[in-house]
């Protein structure tokens, strides 16, 4: 399904709308787990949106990477899907920004936020991620001759951050291709300290004082003590859920605890 531009899974056929906004390198489908317990056996506990972002999965491609470009085109999908209904907005890292930029752009659009181990801050630049972009671009596409082909051939040596990636590897007839655009999160990296995706735009002074969840994981460092401040100066009504036990892939390492704080929020309502 597409609906006002990006790649949609939708999940659940009735209760509140839940859109869930992955990070980078991500797909919609890697919340899929979260949303199927949400909306329950029945299908009707949520209704759950799994956005491609733009850039991954398959959404379409941008020239220059933008937050205010990112929220602007799940707001368009958002109100696309529900015209003029509010949505729970959970977003993780990458996604985690977006979504705090959506709520403070399109707070027409947003109940209530749920953000998932990032912070409202420049990161510096994208050193961490370095690895695996020249990985992704390593690989050999015109060669590879089977999925298994690709597994061996790429060099991650941690299983599940080497699945996460070539996730994002597809095939077509006897051609591969990568979904994400990585020539746009090259370029990107190539700015260092200048890099827009670890950098998080000036908003003018905007607030938001609807209610939010910021859950962070206790063996991250993505979120840290002087962030608060900042956190609440945009949202004052932010919560901070530390998760014991896991690290910045929270809904990966504590799944059930995702899932209870969500039954949570959607149980609260926007209030």
């Amino acid at each position: 399904m597409s609906a006002g531009g990006l790649h949609t899974l939708a999940v659940g056929t009735d209760g509140p709308r839940v859109a869930f906004l992955h990070g980078l390198f991500g797909q919609g489908r890697n919340w899929t787990q979260i949303a199927k317990a949400l909306a329950g056996p029945d299908g009707t506990g949520a209704r759950c949106l799994l956005v491609d972002l733009p850039d991954h999965g398959r959404s379409p491609w941008s020239e220059e990477f933008s937050y205010e470009g990112y929220a602007d085109a799940v707001a368009a999908t958002l109100a696309a899907a529900a015209p003029g209904e509010r949505w729970v907005v959970v977003g993780h890292s990458l996604g985690g920004k977006v979504s705090m930029v959506l709520t403070l752009t399109h707070p027409e659009l947003v109940g209530s936020l749920v953000v998932v181990d990032i912070a409202p801050k420049d990161y510096g630049d994208l050193d961490r991620f370095r690895g695996y972009i020249d990985e992704m671009q390593a690989l050999p596409l015109e060669e590879l001759t089977s999925r298994s082909d690709a597994e061996a051939r790429f060099r991650e040596s941690d299983p599940g951050v080497k699945a996460f990636l070539l996730q994002n590897l597809r095939r077509h007839g006897d051609e591969w291709s990568w979904q994400a655009n990585l020539a746009l999160v090259h370029r990107d990296a190539e700015r260092g300290r200048e890099s827009r995706i670890a950098g998080f735009p000036a908003l003018g002074g905007r607030s938001w004082d609807g209610p939010v969840v910021w859950l962070a994981g206790a063996e991250s460092e993505y979120v840290r003590e002087p962030d608060v401040a900042e956190m609440r100066a945009l949202f004052p009504r932010t919560r901070l859920v530390t998760v014991k036990g896991a690290a910045h892939w929270v809904h990966t390492d504590a799944p059930q605890v995702v899932v209870e704080t969500l039954r949570r929020v959607l149980a609260a309502g926007p209030g």
